[in-house]
This record gives structure tokens, C-alpha cells and sequence, in this order.
């Protein structure tokens, strides 16, 4: 996993926390370099950046939040899965011929108990991105995908998925290939599997493409993570024309874990360290194993009966409201 020493990408509202920190190392540098002892005035200035890291990632907007979700040094699903699991195992290909590099899964064990863990794997650079096709699975993903979540529901071991992606493959070839059926097919099949599913989404989860292995009893979700129907850019474009109207559609659409928190989606918060799970990438990890292991405990209690019900009446109930006149 990447360590929290990797500073190489900045964005735009972290500048000014970087300005400060390598203010810091300049003045210790010269102060070593003149035997000068000026450790008073760094510990307040430390304290100063230690208080506007904080100010800075308590009040970040839905666009902003994107942004940390995109995120080229944010942990991936298998930087999540090497850290959390005990033992795992990859396994390939989707039976029908093809092995989707941007969906990864396998079998593990979470806290010693046998788990398939499965989601979109994105890659840290140019090069692995288009190995990866940018986390964007094609119609054999989401089959391999099927086929670990069948292995897992046969031999009763539960299923953990982990979304990061900005949507399903939309090229020609994902059309020609199914991609519509195989993530409808998804839809349906988890829907009956007997065997806990809990779904987490680790950065960006969009459309459809995040809903191919979203069905679950429990939907976790980072602080800084966003799930949406549409990436904002796409929104603003189809809306207004104009995708420099991102920010906007980004506030509009409620893609936030806070925004889905609050119309009851959500079912756990995960919170990550001040800065974003990129600067602490173990820490983020210990939190996801933590929620997750409890969520297991929980589900394992209920009936292979009383968790297909749940999981239909969960999914039922987003979007209903109850409207009030004046």
C-alpha cells in the first residue's frame, strides 16, 4: 500500500497545507545548517498546520470530495484486501473466455472465517489505468464477478464487495458484449444469494457500474467517498450543456457519504484519517476491518430467509418520501 510519505499529488485546496509544511523543513533545514535552535517556533507552526489540515477536511464541498475520491494515490480494492484479509488467493476469468483486469476478487479470510472479497481496481498510473481500462469493468468483469459471488454463496462463505469505479465500460465492444445484461443479470441474481453481502464503497462509485456488485444487506462507505447515479461532469452536460457545471451537478445530485447518511442508503460511516485515506493508508484499512467484521457479526445472526428480505425491502425503500402540503 502506498505510504504516507507519497506527497506527489497535490490538489488544489491542499496547496496551502503544503506551502506550510515545506515552509516547516525549510526554517529546520536552516536552522540545522546555523545551529540556531528555533524548535518553539516550529511546534507553532505544526500546530498551525496540524489546525488547517483540519479545517481544511472538515468542511469540504461535494466537489472536493470528489476530487479526494478520484484520488491517484487513494488505496485501491486489492491495496484494501492484502491489508485487511489474513490469507488470500486471486482467482481469474469469467468461464466465458476473458479475465477483466479492471474486476478483481478471490477468496481470503477475514479474522480467520473464509470470505470471497471481489470490486473495481483502478491503477496508480497512466500505464496501469489503461491496463486497467480506469477501473471501468466490461461485461466479463461483472460475469467473473457472478461467478466468484456463486462460488461463495455455494459454500457459505459471505461476500464482501468493494466499489471504486466511475461507471460500467461504455465503449461499442462493452455493448456488443452485453454489458447491459450482465450487470442486470447481477441485479437480480444477488438479490437471492443466501450468504451476508456487504458492500463498500472504498472512492468513486458510479452508475450502473457500481451497482453490478452493490446489492447487499449492508452498504459501508468512506468519509470521502461518493456514490452517484452519473458522474457530475456527465450531469452538468446533459443538463445544462456545459460540463464546466460539475461543481454544481456534483451539490445537486447528494453524492456524499453525509448526503446518503442521510437518506438512509448509507448504513455505516466510515470515517479516514484527517487528510484523506491517501495519507494513511493502514489506518483507513484498520477502520474498514473493523466495520466490516463487525456487520458480518451481525448479519451471521439472521436466517439465509431474513437476510434476502431485508436486502429486497432495503433496496424498496430508497427513494420513498413522504410528500407534505403547505
Amino acid at each position: 500500500m502506498p505510504t504516507p510519505e507519497h506527497r506527489t499529488f497535490l490538489l488544489d485546496f491542499e496547496k496551502p497545507l503544503s506551502e506550510l509544511e515545506t515552509r516547516i523543513n525549510q526554517i529546520r533545514d536552516l536552522a540545522q545548517e546555523n545551529n540556531v535552535d528555533v524548535s518553539e517556533q516550529i511546534r507553532q507552526l505544526e500546530a498551525r498546520a496540524v489546525q488547517l489540515r483540519q479545517e481544511i477536511f472538515s468542511s469540504l464541498s461535494p466537489s472536493q470530495r470528489l476530487q479526494l475520491a478520484r484520488h491517484p494515490r487513494r488505496p485501491s480494492t486489492l491495496d484494501y484486501i492484502q491489508s485487511i484479509s489474513d490469507e488470500w488467493m486471486e482467482l481469474h476469468g469469467d468461464r466465458g473466455g476473458y479475465d477483466d483486469p479492471a474486476l478483481v476478487g478471490g477468496i481470503g479470510r477475514l479474522g480467520g472465517r473464509p470470505v470471497v472479497m471481489l470490486g473495481h481496481q483502478k491503477g496508480r498510473d497512466t500505464k496501469d489505468n489503461i491496463a486497467r481500462n480506469f477501473g471501468q469493468a466490461s461485461p466479463g468483469g461483472y460475469r467473473k464477478a457472478l461467478r466468484l459471488m456463486e462460488h461463495a454463496d455455494r459454500f457459505g462463505m459471505p461476500i464482501l464487495t468493494f466499489i471504486d469505479t466511475p461507471g460500467a465500460w461504455a465503449g461499442f465492444e462493452a455493448e456488443k458484449l452485453g454489458q447491459g445484461e450482465a450487470i442486470a443479470y447481477n441485479l437480480r441474481e444477488m438479490f437471492r444469494l443466501d450468504v451476508p453481502i456487504i458492500c463498500t464503497v472504498i472512492g468513486e462509485g458510479g452508475s450502473g457500474g457500481a451497482l453490478g456488485i452493490g446489492v447487499g444487506d449492508r452498504l459501508l462507505m468512506f468519509e470521502h467517498a461518493v456514490y452517484t447515479v452519473a458522474t457530475p461532469e456527465a450531469c452538468a452536460a446533459i443538463l445544462w450543456r456545459d460540463a464546466t457545471r460539475a461543481p454544481q451537478a456534483a451539490s445537486a445530485l447528494k453524492i456524499t457519504a453525509w448526503d446518503l447518511k442521510e437518506l438512509g442508503i448509507l448504513d455505516h460511516l466510515l470515517p479516514e484519517p484527517v487528510g484523506g485515506a491517501h495519507s494513511d493508508p493502514l489506518a483507513a484499512a484498520a477502520n474498514l476491518k473493523e466495520a466490516l467484521l463487525q456487520n458480518l457479526e451481525t448479519l451471521n445472526q439472521l436466517t439465509p430467509q431474513q437476510r434476502r428480505e431485508l436486502r429486497y425491502q432495503k433496496f424498496r425503500n430508497i427513494g420513498v418520501f413522504t410528500e407534505r402540503s403547505a
